[in-house]
């Protein structure tokens, strides 16, 4: 048991240090979440007259959804970690070691999960600033953390499972960039599903960037529907879960092409 824990956290370390020495990533992380929450926000106030958005202000309600789009934005980069790791020549000689395939992934989203939990309490933070209220209280916002943190984890792993399987670091970003903002824009980030065109209402339903921001819209409401944010939380932790073993198996892969 004790191998089980401390092989995955040596791993979790290893990136936390690494984050502790250059904290200004987190900073330049939030860049665009911030532009999001308060540009976008302040552009488009005026549409939160339009029925669907439950008499919340906009910034209100988009809240959730940026802190949902920024856990998307920043675990993207996850692959990029192994790849690194690759080129130096690291993740070869972790690979030797008798330690579990499955410690190095569940160590690297450990830290993603870290970094995804201070961002989101920064964004959290920012957008009380800016007039934002979560009138479900702190469960609620604890639910949307974990749904920004879930929907995190199955981007991380699907970021790595690129990483391992292609080798590309341009591949990687690629991907990240192409796929972040089309997720978004197919789900109620930006607005609510009772105003969208038909088509992307039906898409929307399999979208689980639109789990995760249905979970986390609970906690603009003060009467929050508990069956929709566990619902989705679990739906997203079963993706996590698949995707979670996608990237353990490309590891076996990725050895195999050595």
């Amino acid at each position: 048991m004790s191998t089980l824990v401390m092989q995955p956290t040596h791993m979790a370390v290893r990136y936390l240090r690494a984050l502790w020495r250059q904290p200004l990533y987190v900073v330049m992380q939030l860049v665009q979440p911030v532009i999001w929450l308060f540009l976008f926000g302040q552009l488009f106030k005026n549409v939160a007259t339009l029925p669907g958005f439950g008499g919340v202000s906009y910034i209100a309600f988009l809240a959730p959804g940026v802190l949902v789009m920024s856990a998307l934005l920043s675990n993207g980069w996850s692959g990029t970690l192994y790849l690194t790791d690759m080129e130096r020549g690291v993740l070869d000689r972790f690979l030797s070691t008798p330690a579990r395939r499955s410690s190095f992934l569940i160590g690297q989203l450990g830290y993603w999960a870290m970094l995804t939990i201070i961002q989101s309490v920064i964004l959290v933070g920012l957008a009380l600033v800016g007039g934002a209220r979560f009138a479900g209280g702190m469960p609620s916002v604890l639910a949307l953390i974990a749904a920004a943190v879930l929907l995190g984890l199955v981007m991380a792993c699907f970021s790595n499972t690129l990483a391992l399987r292609l080798r590309d670091q341009n591949t990687v970003i690629a991907a990240n960039v192409m796929l972040v903002l089309p997720l978004c824009f197919l789900s109620s980030v930006f607005l609510p599903q009772a105003v969208m065109p038909g088509w992307i209402q039906a898409v929307a339903r399999f979208n689980p960037v639109n789990w995760a921001v249905e979970a986390g819209r609970q906690s603009i409401f003060a009467n929050v529907d508990w069956s929709i944010v566990l619902t989705r939380l679990g739906g997203l932790a079963a993706l996590a879960i698949v995707f979670g073993l996608l990237a353990v198996r490309s590891f076996r892969a990725y050895q195999r092409a050595l």
